[in-house]
């Protein structure tokens, strides 16, 4: 977020986690810039990262729980997802494996949706086909060619100009230059026998004048072919005109549009070999499903014996939730059909109260339990994963009293093994930070001001009774500090 009138924002946060590759001495320092115009600037310890980069660092080393993980678990969709990860690798390789094949089928299967359908359409893309390639085929293309056009243009475009310096160029080397170098070696030649460089320079000169004759020959022939006329030119003119044409269709260039045709090619034949091609397809479908088949009998075995552990340690820390009655579990039903997951179907189910029928949690859990569930979850995970540092937003939304309570002493119980960060109402929960810190927002001029404070022990005890009675009186002062011996 950007205050109004401002060009950018910064935020950076600095963590110890000394068992991590990326921090020196245990350090990290991350950062994120943002600025108006929408670029931004991500940095771990000085080192710029991209924007996934960072979140897939900060998803590795903090968990946040707010709102919309409770809106989550509600929505059955993310069960499974919620049971793979809790097993791990153990599925989470297998399913990989799986959704490459997963994927490989459902591009099998739109291949041969497309080779069964319409036999008009079939036919009218087999004439477009054909039409493109009786363009390309009649044009006669060869790579480079459209080089040589240009630059045969080129030249015809600027053939006054070099027919003038190439009639003047012939004039000078043959009415002056080739001349004069062969009456100079006439005149060597009389002398060569009295010196010994004069023989030397005579060698020279001949040289040069073989060299100047056949300059003066290809001088020549130039001017002779620097002849056009307008015929030529339109004739350039043209194969250019239909080059450009072919490339507004086909291709960037010519050895693109040759390309192509041979595309157009395969494509033709293809179609033309619809069924051969469907027959292989079919055993290639069929092999496919074989091996996720297999793949989705280890997955549902590997999930009902994860159900079953993940079914254990939910109850037992929904029993120091105060939920001592509920019975969570994890439904697993096969389907026919294959879908991204296998062919496992997971719902959280639960009953609340004893002989009471499991339903779905979506049905009978209310926005307290929801959140107590949700705790529960968020502590295993959080366990499995060994993700240092956990944030809950609100945890206590719909909960009071002795559920309350519960749930803050299981939250001083995660804080053993996490570092935790807790924004709350609830007094029960305040009484258990080990530092508090209070959040407020205040108007200053036209713009809204969020502070931060960290409260001394008289301030944490002050602030307790105020939100547990409303007003800070003695005997709310006396229960706030009784709630913090209890710590």
């Amino acid at each position: 977020m950007i205050r109004r009138g401002e060009n950018h924002s910064f935020i950076e946060l600095s963590l110890y986690l000394p068992k991590n590759e990326k921090s020196i001495d245990g350090n990290i320092i991350v950062s994120r810039e943002i600025y108006s115009n929408g670029k931004n600037s991500c940095k771990i310890n000085g080192r710029l990262v991209t924007v996934n980069e960072l979140k897939q660092f900060m998803n590795e080393i903090i968990d946040i729980h707010g709102q919309n993980d409770t809106q989550k678990i509600m929505n059955k969709q993310s069960h499974i997802s919620y049971l793979d990860h809790f097993i791990g690798d153990n599925i989470l390789n297998i399913k990989k494996e799986y959704k490459s094949l997963y994927f490989s089928y459902n591009n099998i299967k739109k291949q041969l949706k497309e080779n069964y359908g319409d036999d008009k359409e079939k036919q009218r893309k087999i004439d477009l086909l054909q039409y493109q390639l009786r363009e390309i085929e009649d044009a006669k293309l060869k790579e480079g060619e459209e080089e040589e056009l240009e630059e045969q243009r080129k030249i015809m475009l600027n053939s006054e100009k070099i027919s003038k310096n190439l009639v003047e160029v012939d004039a000078y080397l043959n009415e002056n230059a080739v001349d004069a170098i062969n009456m100079s070696i006439k005149s060597l030649e009389k002398i060569e026998e009295f010196n010994i460089e004069y023989k030397e320079k005579l060698s020279q000169l001949k040289s040069i004048y073989y060299d100047i004759q056949e300059i003066a020959r290809d001088i020549s022939y130039f001017k002779e072919e620097n002849v056009f006329n307008e015929s030529d030119r339109n004739e350039i003119e043209e194969r250019l005109d239909l080059l450009y044409s072919l490339k507004r269709k086909y291709g960037n260039s010519v050895k693109e549009i040759i390309e192509y045709k041979s595309q157009i090619e395969n494509e033709i034949f293809s179609i033309e070999n619809m069924e051969e091609n469907n027959k292989k397809l079919k055993q290639e479908l069929n092999k496919t499903e074989e091996k996720m088949n297999l793949l989705s009998i280890k997955m549902n075995k590997i999930r009902i014996e994860g159900a079953n552990k993940l079914n254990t340690k939910i109850n037992e820390q929904l029993k120091d939730l105060e939920m001592k009655n509920a019975n969570f579990i994890v439904k697993i039903k096969q389907d026919n059909n294959f879908n991204e997951n296998g062919k496992d179907d997971v719902e959280f189910m639960i009953c609340t109260n004893i002989g009471d029928e499991e339903k779905p949690l979506i049905k009978i859990a209310s926005g307290g339990e929801v959140s107590r569930i949700m705790l529960a979850i968020k502590t295993i995970l959080a366990d499995s994963d060994k993700v240092p540092v956990m944030i809950f937003d609100e945890i206590d939304t719909g909960i009071s009293g002795k559920a309350a309570k519960s749930v803050a002493e299981k939250m001083k119980i995660i804080s053993k093994k996490h570092q935790v960060l807790c924004i709350t109402h609830q007094a029960n929960i305040a009484a258990k930070g080990d530092y508090n810190y209070y959040i407020s927002k205040n108007i200053k001029g036209e713009n809204t001001v969020t502070n931060i404070k960290l409260l001394t022990e008289d301030e944490v005890i002050k602030e307790i009774a105020r939100i547990s009675s409303g007003d800070i009186t003695g005997v709310a002062i006396e229960h706030a500090k009784e709630m913090r011996r209890a710590v």
